[in-house]
């Protein structure tokens, strides 16, 4: 993942400032994160769902609104309209920028802001809002003490999560200019409703009445027991993982993987738990880890696993093709691999193999598939060992002679030329 400062101005000419997170590769897709009501670009939720979506192909901008983190402006001067002119502000400069918007995200009132900007913005497919509240007045409750005060003396200061803030009555006044519900209903983009029944800052009955006043497409996806500002590593990825795979059907997938493709593969620690990493294949990407009773997450295959991988895919792909060019009945194989070790061989390091056959074959087609087996390219090389190179370098990526994609298919074509 490549991150970026991406600065752009407001109105009127508030400069405004925000981070890009970008995919290793070329984006498949571009979107806004909205923070949520006085939190920044760089609130958990926003920082760790951008990263996972930018691994997953979507480069994301997230930026602080008016008056809040670096962005500038006087918060005391800022509506909720502003919020939404700020976020079409940002969708303007990355449309200039030749990154044109698909999909917004907000989170709580940021999820509000997304709904009443996407209508403004033609090249916005899909929304998603997080732990958003139906009605935008509902964002007074956190500050219901100080409000009869605010009213009353036009300004004042609020207690806003622990910190001070001014605020105007101007603020509550533009509150009440929005109809979000009839938003809702004329929005006509696919809308996606992440919410979790335990919010106690933004309870769940939010989320149903959104749900009810959106047409379709839409989708509602519990976040369990998520609180609200989803602090949590596991919940932020999962929410952003969701909002990837939903997101797809609209802004358009990850391009498929051709053969011409470099086949290299980078791995990066997520920074999340003792031993999680993400693997980046192309436009594909999984975590690896370790158990969880060994101080890992659980949240992916152990590197062992992953080499037990490579031989099982490459031994079900070599029977596959070997079986079709014999025009030979066979209907389905899986393969299970393991690694063991025996410190008193010679070769310590070994893979345990087994082959399920299904298909009206005879014994002696059986018996062939499973000789065939061996000719699997992943097989060569575990048997017969490889050199490793390592060096430090700056950056990564870009290997030089590094073989493409396509190579492994043309290596099985290889062994089983003669067969």
């Amino acid at each position: 993942m490549r991150s970026q400062p991406f600065e752009f101005h407001g109105e009127p000419g508030v400069p405004l400032v925000g981070r890009l997170d970008l995919p290793d590769g070329p984006p498949h897709a571009f979107a806004i994160f909205a923070h949520c009501f006085t939190c920044s670009k760089d609130s958990l939720a926003a920082v760790r769902i951008a990263r996972a979506l930018s691994s997953q192909g979507i480069g994301v901008l997230r930026f602080d609104f008016t008056g809040l983190g670096q962005s500038g402006g006087d918060f005391a001067d800022s509506t909720f309209s502003g919020s939404v002119q700020d976020l079409l502000a940002a969708a303007c400069a990355m449309s200039r920028a030749g990154m044109t918007p698909k999909l917004l995200i907000g989170h709580s009132l940021g999820g509000a802001a997304v709904v009443a900007a996407a209508s403004d913005l033609p090249s916005v497919t899909a929304v998603a809002t997080l732990a958003a509240p139906f009605d935008v007045q509902h964002v007074t409750h956190l500050f219901a003490s100080d409000l009869a005060t605010l009213l009353a003396q036009g300004e004042a200061q609020v207690n806003l999560g622990g910190r001070p803030f001014r605020m105007r009555r101007s603020f509550i006044d533009d509150l009440a200019r929005h109809d979000q519900g009839q938003r809702i209903g004329s929005l006509r983009k696919a809308l996606l409703v992440l919410h979790a029944p335990m919010d106690t800052t933004v309870d769940i009955s939010n989320a149903t009445r959104i749900f009810q006043a959106a047409h379709h497409p839409k989708s509602f996806v519990s976040l369990d027991d998520a609180n609200h500002l989803l602090t949590r590593p596991a919940d932020a990825e999962y929410a952003a993982q969701v909002i990837a795979a939903w997101a797809a059907r609209y802004v358009g997938g990850a391009p498929a993987r051709m053969a011409s493709e470099r086949g290299e593969v980078v791995v990066e620690e997520t920074g999340i738990g003792n031993f999680q990493v993400e693997v980046h294949a192309g436009s594909t990407h999984f975590l690896a880890d370790e158990p969880a009773d060994i101080g890992g997450l659980g949240s992916g295959p152990t590197p062992y696993e992953l080499l037990s991988a490579g031989l099982g895919a490459c031994t079900v792909m070599t029977l596959r093709m070997y079986a079709r060019h014999k025009r030979w009945s066979l209907e389905r194989v899986r393969v299970c691999v393991g690694h063991t070790r025996d410190t008193g061989q010679p070769l310590p390091d070994a893979f345990v193999r087994e082959i399920a056959i299904e298909g009206e074959l005879d014994a002696t087609q059986r018996a062939r598939l499973i000789e065939i087996a061996e000719r699997c390219p992943v097989h060569r090389s575990l048997e017969h060992g490889a050199r490793i190179t390592t060096r430090e370098v700056g950056a990564i990526g870009d290997l030089a002679g590094v073989e493409t994609a396509g190579q492994h298919a043309q290596d099985l074509s290889k062994e089983l030329g003669g067969a």
